[in-house]
C-alpha cells in the first residue's frame, strides 16, 4: 500500500476549482469574453483583480454567501442621434444600444475570512481584498530562553 501526500496550497485551490470551471458559476449572459482574472496571495491576504474596463463602481455586485465569492455585472446603454437634415436630404435616426453581463464565482478557502472581504474600482481593474484569518497568518520565530 502506498500513501498519496496532497500539497496544495490555498492559492492552488483558487485556480484549480474556479478558474477553470466554466459551469453556470462563471458565465456571460451575453456570450461575450468573461474579464480576465488574477489571484494573488501574501502572508495577511488574497487579492483577486477583475480585468473589467468601461464599467463604474455601481455596475458591480460582489457578494459571498456560503463560503463562495460571487463578483457580478450587468450594463446597459442607449444611444440615440437624430439628424433633421441628413446628408442627402432626408431625416435619420440612429439608434445604438449594448448589454454586457457577466458572473464569477470563487470558492474560499478555509484560511479566508469572509466577513473582511472589501473591494475597489480604478482605472478598469476591480480589485477584491479577502483577508485572511488571524489565526492561519504565519507567527514569528518566538526565542525560548533557556533557565
Amino acid at each position: 500500500m502506498s500513501l498519496v501526500r496532497f500539497t496544495q496550497s490555498p492559492l492552488d485551490r483558487f485556480f484549480d476549482n474556479d478558474l477553470f470551471d466554466w459551469s453556470i458559476r462563471n458565465f456571460s449572459k451575453t456570450d461575450t469574453t468573461l474579464p480576465s482574472v488574477n489571484i494573488r496571495e501574501n502572508e495577511e491576504e488574497f487579492l483577486i483583480d477583475v480585468a473589467a474596463p468601461g464599467l463604474e463602481k455601481k455596475d458591480f455586485n460582489i457578494e459571498v454567501r456560503d463560503d463562495v465569492l460571487t463578483v457580478s455585472s450587468e450594463k446597459q446603454e442607449e444611444i440615440e442621434t437624430k439628424d433633421e437634415k441628413g446628408k442627402h436630404g432626408g431625416r435619420f435616426t440612429k439608434r445604438e444600444f449594448s448589454y454586457q453581463a457577466f458572473t464569477r464565482s470563487f470558492t474560499l478557502p478555509a484560511t479566508a475570512d469572509a466577513d473582511k472581504v472589501t473591494a475597489s474600482y480604478e482605472k478598469g481593474i476591480l480589485t477584491v481584498l479577502v483577508p485572511k484569518k488571524e489565526e492561519t497568518k504565519p507567527k514569528t520565530a518566538r526565542m525560548i530562553e533557556i533557565q
